[in-house]
């Protein structure tokens, strides 16, 4: 086999493999690669090459490649960056599937000449509008997988469709069939809702006939607080760069997002500033000394605050929820998130003693809130809050 051949081997056999590396550019003698290729084709099969190659030739196509429990590695190939996932009956279309070229084609073609009148076509325009781009990076992804499900399972609905009172109870049907998640499904509606509340706006719609769909989710993290024992069993079997963000966590009261982003120089001897990523508040958080000094112990080997346990690298989202997880089950811990350290800060700050603008001020939240976020959410700390109202008492 030729220099040429055993390169393009290697190519087509990452390809036939899954694998995503990116050689640099090579050339070739032009003598020996029709040769080459023919080879190849004799060795893997002339529709392995054409389907490796497929997807390389899609401008735009932009591929995320995951590896779920199963260890058989899935690609999401999305038309384009941010774009609608590739999808058909079986799934997300993977990279060496014939299919694909169809789909990528179409929706682009969806992308230059949105049917306004259609459910796709409003799909579309929200997505293009300001109402979408001006969203948290984070929110835009999760509206993105509800959005491709509308498309998929709706977007041939008319104008006329979409004012119908007899869609609504399609839409209701398409909710309820996620009733085993009740999260998900009030999400999915609430996509719904965005996407037709736009199409009113603009006078595309004159009803919004997902208005007040009611919530299928009737769960509340009432009681759901990290106590001294929570933490301390926590603390006691995760390793150090999870321990650092629970501290975080507990100590300013932020969410995972905006402490996940964090960066050494937001933190300065005894300040924490850093802009809400949800919300756009900015917050000033003076450093507590149990917290400075769980700082002072973190080496500055990268540019965020928290890094991943084994390469020290900023963590993902999805990274950081799998590696919290596996803590939470190490240390017994069930029914509890990394969440509801936002709660436990505020209802700590409560004990304390502070004022609702005291702990509006450290945690972000609008002064008006917290009495309610208190009342209505993180109740955990009443019976201290009681027994400490009878001292008082006692004591006049």
């Amino acid at each position: 086999m030729t220099k040429t051949a055993m390169v393009l081997a290697f190519v087509y056999g990452i390809e036939r493999k899954g694998l995503d590396i990116r050689l640099p550019r090579l050339s070739f003698d032009a003598r020996h690669t029709n040769r080459s290729i023919h080879h190849i084709e004799e060795t893997f099969g002339s529709t392995t090459k054409e389907n490796a190659m497929c997807s390389q030739r899609l401008k735009g196509l932009a591929r995320v490649r995951k590896r779920p429990a199963t260890g058989k590695t899935i690609y999401y190939c999305y038309a384009w960056r941010g774009g609608p996932l590739l999808r058909n009956d079986s799934g997300p279309i993977q990279p060496d599937d014939p299919a694909l070229p169809a789909a990528h084609q179409e929706a682009h073609e969806r992308r230059r000449n949105p049917n306004s009148t259609t459910m796709g076509g409003l799909i579309t325009a929200y997505r293009a509008s300001a109402d979408f781009k001006l969203k948290a990076a984070l929110t835009r992804r999760e509206y993105d997988r509800y959005l491709d499900d509308l498309r998929s399972e709706f977007g041939n609905l008319s104008i006329g469709d979409l004012e119908a009172k007899e869609t609504r109870v399609r839409f209701k049907a398409w909710r309820d069939a996620m009733s085993d998640r009740p999260r998900t499904a009030d999400y999915a509606w609430s996509t719904l809702s965005r996407v037709l509340s736009f199409g009113k706006d603009r006078g595309i719609l004159s009803v919004n006939i997902a208005e007040r769909g009611g919530r299928l989710y009737r769960g509340n993290r009432r009681d759901k607080i990290w106590n001294s024992a929570d933490i301390n069993a926590f603390l006691a079997v995760a390793p150090r760069s999870l321990q650092l963000a629970m501290q975080l966590a507990i100590w300013t009261g932020q969410r995972k997002a905006d402490l996940l982003k964090l960066k050494w120089s937001q933190c300065t001897i005894d300040v924490i500033r850093l802009r809400q990523g949800k919300t756009g508040a900015r917050v000033a958080i003076p450093i507590a000394k149990q917290l400075r000094a769980e700082l002072d112990l973190e080496p500055h080997v990268a540019e965020t605050v928290l890094t991943t346990t084994r390469f020290k690298r900023p963590w993902t989202s999805d990274g950081f929820d799998t590696a919290w997880k596996l803590a939470c089950k190490n240390a017994g811990i069930e029914d509890l998130t990394f969440h509801d350290l936002r709660g436990t800060a505020v209802t700590r700050l409560a004990l304390a003693g502070c004022t609702a603008a005291e702990i509006g001020a450290l945690t972000g939240h609008a002064m008006r809130d917290v009495d309610l976020i208190l009342d209505a959410h993180y109740l955990g700390g009443r019976p201290e809050l009681a027994r400490r109202a009878i001292e008082k008492l006692e004591a006049v």
